[in-house]
């Protein structure tokens, strides 16, 4: 609605995949497939999805399914562990859990899933075509008018 405050020049040439729904990759953890699914069905919904989402998409998904095990972890023995030697020392559930983390919030920037990261997406409402989105079916050249000559 603001138009382009930055003044940045717009890419007219940007490509525009199709809206699709890539299928979950099989190599994921039962965590991490339910995540896919939870998250393909809200992309499909707004149409921000295509085939070519897939690795990120399958990336974000591992990196919650890794979370999610290490939490696990976290929960049953705490932050803090004995080490062989019998000191306490930070679990190494922690750091994987931190860093999955990272990951995951890298990636959610890409799709539009921090509130920060939505602000930045514009997306037709769904009823609504780009002005732009011809196809060459819907295009009549001036020159095919025949001028009578």
């Amino acid at each position: 609605m603001t138009g382009n405050p930055g003044k940045r020049p717009l890419n007219a040439h940007e490509p525009r995949p199709v809206p699709a729904l890539p299928e979950c990759p099989p190599e994921l953890s039962p965590a991490s497939r339910q995540e896919w699914g939870r998250l393909s069905a809200e992309l499909s919904k707004l149409n921000l999805i295509t085939h070519l989402d897939r690795g990120a998409l399958a990336a974000y998904c591992a990196a919650y399914g890794f979370w999610t095990e290490a939490l696990e972890q976290i929960q049953k023995y705490g932050t803090m562990v004995k080490s062989p030697t019998g000191y306490p020392i930070q679990s190494p559930y922690l750091a994987i859990a931190n860093r999955q983390a990272e990951l995951m919030i890298r990636i959610a920037s890409e799709f539009g899933f921090t509130p920060a990261s939505r602000s930045r997406i514009s997306a037709p409402p769904p009823d609504q075509l780009p002005l732009l989105d011809l196809t060459m079916d819907d295009y009549e050249p001036e020159s095919a008018v025949d001028l009578g000559s």
